[in-house]
């Protein structure tokens, strides 16, 4: 009997769980019909209370996603020069192609301030967390901070590879460790190469106007 209450236990908090999540998952649907990525993440801090949060901050949290939402690819009210004062400041800023930063914008997010990725990435140039602290990046949902902050990494990233945009972007998306694990090559993943040949795409095409 006691190890029938203990999984009874168990299934009826599943059940308040799931009643919960499902109460909480229509409140973020209506707040954040506008996100490009509204992935909802859940953690148990120490005390054992439950987190649901779309934009998961807490550097220290071990998060899971439990909803991943369908990626919106086409956006018909998409204004792609919304963000282009900003980005001129911060081509100017760190030595940079204006067209380069915009490719970047877009491969990333979209175009969206406010978009998080499955892995907690933030903003217009996604910046992770951890990345974001050492660029000082306080709000990652800041178009100007964001850009910024990203056309600084990409500054940085070009300057350790030497002005190879291959690489530095390649390090954009998978990390220098990934890079270097790699004798310096883009690292055989599949998105990393797909991701290096959209911003080329994108840059060519930013260039042109």
């Amino acid at each position: 009997m006691k190890t029938d209450s203990n999984i009874y236990f168990i299934k009826l908090n599943d059940i308040l769980f799931l009643r919960t999540v499902i109460a909480v998952l229509a409140a973020f649907i209506i707040t954040a019909v506008n996100f490009a990525h509204a992935d909802i993440y859940k953690y148990v801090d120490k005390e054992g209370v439950l987190h649901l949060t779309n934009t998961p901050t807490d550097h220290n949290a071990k998060y899971v996603m439990i909803l991943r939402e369908k990626r919106i690819l086409f956006q018909p009210n998409l204004d792609v020069n919304k963000y282009d004062g900003l980005i001129t400041k911060a081509a100017n800023k760190f030595k940079l192609d204006s067209a380069l930063i915009k490719a970047v914008i877009k491969a990333e997010s979209n175009f969206n301030h406010r978009a998080v990725s499955r892995v907690g990435a933030q903003g217009l140039m996604q910046l992770m967390p951890k990345t974001a602290s050492d660029l000082k990046v306080e709000d990652s949902f800041h178009p100007e901070k964001n850009i910024e902050g990203g056309a600084r990494y990409l500054r940085y990233l070009l300057n350790t590879y030497k002005g190879d945009l291959t690489l530095a972007l390649a390090a954009y998306n998978a990390g220098e460790k990934a890079v270097a694990k790699y004798n310096y090559n883009v690292p055989p993943y599949r998105e990393t190469q797909n991701y290096v040949k959209r911003v080329y795409s994108f840059y060519k095409s930013y260039s042109n106007q």
